[in-house]
């Protein structure tokens, strides 16, 4: 059977198009990730690697699980093709109606799943963190309850962004989040530093969960105004009978079932973090957040930005193929080189990073120490993370939602027994403490993530022909960020030989590559900068193309701010 490329499309905007639209993506996500940063360090101030803070934690994982199933990644898959393709053609009428349509039926289909969702919470909370007990798992079902109302609106903000991300108003969708970081901030803080109250960790957390809600009513809030400016009517209906919503219907059901299974992927390691400690679930918690910053910054800007342009390609079938074929190439690229020196950095230095940004107040250096084992095995599916996420859009702009979940389904399945031996059985096998369990987490989640992205760029090759980054590109990009690390490396030695090494811990391994004893920000900035010039002045010096797009696109737009 013939794949739907031979849709005619209007192909208005110049392939550089997508550079910008990745430039406004990833630096809205990067203003996001930011505050989202300082939202995590305050959290590590006040509730450290507390019960307190696995309970808040694996709280927000639940309700979670509603914006992830209906959220951003299912709309972008079903919604933005179909959305950015009328459009695209000046079929604004249908548009419109399609818009309305899908948020009417989020609308119904959240309010019936919140409800469900605070009922049930008791036995979400077994299912999900199945080593709680006591304490513990009292607060866990109260701040699901609290937060649970929240995430419905955050499904209705990716309604927006899905909107905005059509008419190529980045920006603004990616930089909502902030607003939703400064609530649990603001939150904490006043709180927290309240004379009156004399507030607890648990009082905290619970605190914190209210902060939840009020950033989730306020990212929505902020997107609406534009949407509306975008719309021609706002009048939410159940329209099911129209075409193009049916068809809306039709991707949206596979897409669920993969982000689905995607989820479980995340709930699976929760689990196997609860049966370990609670402080390997909150580690896990702080470790994926700080992994994630490089996957949102660099691969879903590239994929968010593409997933209109490759959905509006047009020509014959062996002109698009030949179109979106260049474009996963030149993404790829893009992905590759911020990405590797990302994973190099973690493996390498996660300690400099994780002290400088979590070390405070009741997060200390044996809690920092933890952390970058945790990032260590996080390492290995970094890179494959990030591009399996523009493969994926590339399906989607095809209209295959199926071809990405069967292969997500192939790599939770692997996770699922791979991390239990390697979490929970492996440590004692190997004699080491319970809690290197969690690198086990990581690592297992990383091998299968490499499956996953090899089988989407097998089943993309067959489609439209090879794809992918050359060994030689990626050898020299892998080589010159190892360098620049181990030049991080020595540069840290030298500050321990001349403040001495903080070993005020017993932590597992602190002698090895021990921390200087001076403030993690002064460390972090006198290993991490010269670590990132050397990477930029090497890329130069191999005529690393990718170098130049950069500065020509950033030199660009700041032209234009002033």
């Amino acid at each position: 059977m013939t794949p739907p490329l031979q849709q005619k499309l209007v192909d208005s905007h110049p392939s550089s198009s997508s550079g910008k639209g990745a430039l406004l993506v990833g630096t809205g996500i990067f203003l996001s990730r930011i505050v989202g940063l300082v939202r995590e360090r305050v959290l590590a101030y006040y509730l450290g690697n507390s019960m307190a803070s696995a309970a808040f934690k694996a709280a927000l994982r639940i309700p979670n699980f509603l914006q992830n199933l209906f959220g951003e990644g299912v709309l972008s898959a079903s919604f933005i093709p179909i959305y950015a393709s009328l459009s695209g053609k000046k079929e604004n009428e249908e548009a419109n109606l399609v818009a309305n349509a899908v948020f009417g039926l989020l609308l119904l289909a959240v309010a019936v799943l919140v409800s469900a969702g605070i009922f049930f919470t008791p036995l979400f909370i077994d299912v999900i963190a199945p080593g709680f007990q006591g304490e513990t798992k009292i607060l866990a079902i109260r701040l699901v309850r609290i937060i649970f109302p929240g995430t419905g609106l955050l499904v209705l903000s990716a309604w927006c962004l899905g909107i905005l991300n059509s008419h190529r108003r980045f920006f603004i969708s990616y930089t909502a989040p902030v607003l939703w970081s400064l609530a649990i901030i603001a939150s904490l803080i006043l709180f927290g530093n309240s004379w009156v109250n004399n507030p607890s960790q648990t009082d905290l957390a619970i605190t914190a969960g209210y902060g939840v809600v009020a950033g989730c009513l306020l990212q929505f809030g902020i997107q609406l105004p534009f949407v509306l400016k975008l719309l021609g009517k706002f009048k939410p209906n159940l329209a099911m009978a129209n075409r193009s919503v049916r068809q809306v219907l039709r991707s949206f059901g596979p897409v669920v079932l993969g982000r689905g299974v995607v989820q479980v992927s995340a709930y699976i390691d929760t689990a196997y973090a609860s049966l370990i400690s609670d402080r390997a679930l909150s580690a896990l918690a702080y470790a994926q957040t700080l992994y994630l910053i490089p996957i949102s910054l660099f691969g879903m800007a590239v994929s968010a930005a593409e997933l209109p342009e490759m959905s509006q390609v047009s020509g014959t079938f062996e002109e698009v193929a030949q179109k979106i074929q260049a474009r996963i190439n030149t993404g790829l690229r893009r992905i590759a080189f911020f990405v590797i020196p990302s994973a190099v950095v973690f493996f390498f230095l996660g300690d400099v990073v994780g002290g400088a940004l979590l070390q405070t107040g009741r997060f200390n250096s044996a809690d920092t120490r933890y952390l970058w084992y945790l990032l260590m095995g996080s390492t290995c599916g970094l890179l494959a993370s990030t591009m399996g996420r523009l493969y994926a859009s590339a399906f989607y702009a095809l209209k295959d939602t199926k071809t990405p979940l069967y292969f997500a389904a192939a790599r939770v399945t692997l996770t699922a027994v791979l991390a239990y031996w390697s979490a929970v059985k492996l440590p004692g096998e190997l004699g080491i403490p319970r809690e290197l369990g969690g690198i086990g987490i990581t690592a297992t989640t990383g091998f299968a993530a490499w499956i996953e992205f090899l089988l989407l760029r097998w089943k993309m090759g067959k489609r439209i022909g090879k794809t992918g980054l050359s060994k030689t590109h990626l050898t020299t990009l892998w080589s010159i960020a190892i360098f620049a690390a181990l030049l991080g490396l020595g540069i840290k030695g030298e500050l321990v030989k001349i403040y001495g090494a903080n070993l005020a811990t017993s932590e597992w391994g602190s002698r090895f590559l021990p921390m200087p004893q001076l403030h993690p920000l002064l460390t972090a900035g006198a290993i991490l900068i010269p670590f990132g010039m050397v990477y930029i002045l090497l890329a130069t010096l191999f005529k690393i193309p990718e170098v130049g797009f950069v500065t020509k696109i950033i030199n660009k737009n700041t032209k234009k701010f002033f």
